[in-house]
């Protein structure tokens, strides 16, 4: 997708850096930060893989027929579990521009939590940089569609926009780890972080 003729590279670019400076002022002073207070002085930044536009990726969207009669049961990092629908399976080609690399076709299940306002997927995913360049319990990513989506619909999966959940950094919170399902088998290595 990155090859669109109408995707403006530069403006996708200085929107990405925009939102990451926006999340480090939240983390370095916003009373919710996940960081804790005597620490966040030392905060210097969240780290980042550079913007890469190979891993924004056009998906198709496929609808399971009943979700609620086949509920997952992600797991926590507080040893409990929370129920989550399976609303939509995103799939996708990664077309590599490294010629050591073959191109891949991904799998990702999206989300919502029962009870939740509509409209937003979670979509918590492992990769082969888990534990290694990134936070070993998995990143999430939020997808948003304009409009409700139906079976072979498209929409934008930005792995730049990936991030860290706020359990790496503080005890205080709770987070879902991504069902296996959603291991993909290749590195992602773009969005956050976490060494």
């Amino acid at each position: 997708m990155a090859d669109d003729p109408e995707f403006d590279v530069e403006g996708w670019r200085t929107e990405l850096e925009e939102k990451r400076e926006e999340k480090d002022e939240f983390f370095s002073t916003h009373p919710q930060s996940p960081i804790p207070p005597e620490d966040r002085e030392a905060f210097d930044g969240l780290d980042y893989f550079e913007p890469d536009p190979q891993y924004r990726l056009e998906a198709t969207v496929s609808i399971p027929d009943d979700p609620a009669s086949d509920p997952v049961y992600m797991e926590t990092t507080a040893d409990g579990e929370v129920r989550y629908l399976r609303t939509v399976v995103l799939t996708m080609d990664l077309e590599r521009e490294e010629p050591d690399l073959t191109d891949t076709k991904l799998e990702l299940a999206g989300y919502e939590q029962e009870g939740a306002a509509e409209g937003t997927l979670f979509v918590p995913f492992r990769d082969k940089t888990t534990g290694q360049m990134t936070y070993g319990g998995g990143r999430y990513m939020e997808l948003e569609a304009e409009d409700d989506l139906a079976e072979g619909d498209s929409i934008v999966v930005d792995f730049n926009l990936a991030y860290t959940p706020f359990c790496a950094y503080s005890e205080t919170f709770a987070c879902p780890l991504p069902p296996e399902e959603n291991w993909l088998e290749v590195a992602i290595p773009a969005g956050e972080r976490f060494e």
